[in-house]
């Protein structure tokens, strides 16, 4: 089979599908690879690595000329992929809810689209899964743009000059990209508290030397949705939770936010009255900023200071780590096509409970249960 990375054409992207390491891999099933020239370089891999792998180097054309499966970071547009094969398939993140007109178009052009956000959350599908990888570089870089953006030191540091207190950190929902937070903080220095409304996560805040901050007055709210996203809560428990962040968020320094719901804008968690409250050179970095945002007033690649406080986060917060993402990335597809390799039809054959997960259009169809339901 042929395999085909195009380079990653929206706006900010500095990812890449496939690496030299994972390039070879595919090779050793017995395909050949293709890339288009440059499509590596924002990632600081060269057109000559990826040759010396052994992929063929070419224009965007040449580069899907019969290519039978398409890697991507972002779904490229179906119009690029004319010279593909018959019902190629296509695995990259296609934002399916967001971009109906994306998914529509790949159903018109006969390919099979295969959404790796729709990845399902089983152990077995645990090194495929995109969403997790990039997760966990989100949570770190989130840390380090705020502490710059601060611009003060973090951990406690004594002198003969007098003792500069650490500075306290705020992380508020404890998914992968909250816990990588939590560590990056934990790690230089500062004194770290985490919230979230799932309760399974409060030993999880305590294993990494932070402290847990629930609501504990409102019982029987366990927020917790299948494939261990959250869950929209109660009007009840969302009254406690506003409450108990008002009083302790007047008290940081910076606040890290990761609320995300599948298919749903992200939940406001700070308002602006709540950010009237903090002290003047705070710093919340909102990972949500790209889905609607936690923050209120926060505005995707800026930095907006409102009442004394810097709000900022990046519309696409891994690209700003573009090495190691597309490292991760990359190894999750291979991770994800090379499971399924069968040998005697050279070629992946997904099984039902990974592939009808995350095939969105097959046939000239659009095939997704949960797409159907959304429409």
């Amino acid at each position: 089979m042929k395999i085909a990375v195009l380079k990653e054409r929206a706006a900010g992207e500095r990812r890449v599908a496939a690496t030299p390491e994972t390039v070879k891999k595919f090779i050793a099933l017995g395909n050949s690879f293709a890339v288009e020239s440059g499509a590596g370089a924002a990632a600081s891999i060269s057109d000559e690595a990826y040759a010396e792998a052994g992929a063929e180097i070419g224009t965007a054309e040449a580069t899907v000329a019969k290519a039978d499966i398409v890697l991507g970071i972002q779904a490229p547009d179906a119009a690029l992929l004319k010279g593909a094969g018959t019902g190629a398939m296509v695995a990259a993140l296609f934002d399916p809810f967001g971009n109906a007109g994306v998914v529509d178009n790949y159903a018109k052009a006969g390919l099979e689209a295969l959404s790796m956000e729709f990845m399902p959350r089983i152990t077995r599908a645990q090194s495929m899964d995109v969403l997790s990888s990039q997760s966990n570089l989100a949570g770190y870089k989130a840390v380090i743009s705020a502490a710059e953006e601060y611009g003060r030191a973090f951990p406690m540091m004594m002198t003969a000059a007098g003792t500069i207190q650490p500075a306290r950190v705020f992380v508020m929902g404890v998914g992968v990209a909250g816990l990588q937070a939590i560590a990056t903080a934990r790690r230089m220095g500062a004194q770290v508290s985490a919230t979230d409304v799932r309760s399974a996560t409060k030993e999880q805040i305590q294993s990494l030397g932070a402290k847990p901050i629930f609501v504990e007055e409102v019982e029987g709210i366990e927020g917790e949705g299948s494939g261990g996203y959250a869950t929209e809560m109660s009007d009840e428990y969302k009254a406690a939770q506003a409450k108990l962040v008002s009083e302790h968020i007047a008290k940081q320094d910076i606040v890290i936010t990761t609320a995300l719901i599948p298919g749903r804008a992200a939940p406001q968690l700070i308002s602006d009255e709540q950010i009237a409250t903090m002290k003047p050179g705070s710093v919340i970095f909102d990972l949500a900023v790209s889905q609607g945002g936690n923050v209120a007033g926060s505005q995707a690649d800026q930095v907006v200071d409102k009442h004394g406080v810097k709000i900022m986060g990046y519309s696409n917060t891994p690209a700003h780590l573009a090495a190691d993402a597309s490292a991760l990335f990359a190894r999750n597809h291979y991770n994800f096509l090379s499971a399924f390799w069968d040998k005697g039809q050279g070629k992946p054959v997904l099984d039902e409970e990974i592939g009808d997960a995350i095939r969105l259009t097959q046939g000239g169809a659009i095939v997704n249960e949960r797409l159907k339901g959304a429409a």
